[in-house]
């Protein structure tokens, strides 16, 4: 359908009038192997003849104070979630080791950093991954959360709150 519609773009650019002080037409196929039309010339592009003395009458009438043409910045939202241990779990290890892990969507772009929140306090340093190893956890309910970090140090994504109680086993 878009080959078609091109297609009929070039005949119209072929038939309709040209003036001969104009830029040239240049046409290629992108990656994809669709055809593009442009007046700026890149490598492997072939440039469209027109017949001399056609006209185009430009049309001056147009109010482009309407178009936004300011580049927009793209904000890309992050989402991070833990993924184990599950709310609520209760973790049975007599060292207190628990292992927690995580997932980002969108994947995280490189310099991006997840810190682990342990009972409202950072856990360790941040690190560049979301896969975490904790030792001798005092028994108990204990609350997790991660931050997902920018190359700023800002906060771009929070996960939810997980609750998870440590089961050691008593000595006495």
């Amino acid at each position: 359908m878009i080959n078609l519609l091109l297609f009929i773009l070039l005949g119209i650019a072929l038939v309709a009038p040209v003036h001969p002080n104009t830029a040239k037409i240049y046409v290629w196929r992108d990656e994809k192997g669709v055809l593009v039309f442009s007046d700026s010339p890149r490598p492997g592009a072939e440039e469209v003849k027109t017949k001399p003395g056609n006209i185009i009458q430009a049309s001056t009438s147009v109010d482009t104070k309407v178009l936004d043409i300011t580049p927009q910045e793209s904000i890309q939202e992050y989402d991070i979630a833990i993924s184990t241990p599950k709310n609520n779990a209760t973790i049975r290890d007599n060292t207190g080791s628990i292992y927690i892990g995580g997932g980002i969507k969108p994947r995280f772009k490189s310099g991006f950093e997840v810190q682990l929140m342990l009972d409202g306090k950072p856990h360790d340093k941040p690190k560049k991954h979301s896969m975490f190893s904790l030792r001798d956890i005092e028994r108990g309910e204990h609350k997790i959360k991660m931050l997902l970090l920018d190359e700023n140090g800002k906060i771009i994504a929070t996960s939810e709150s997980v609750t998870f109680y440590m089961h050691r086993a008593s000595t006495n």
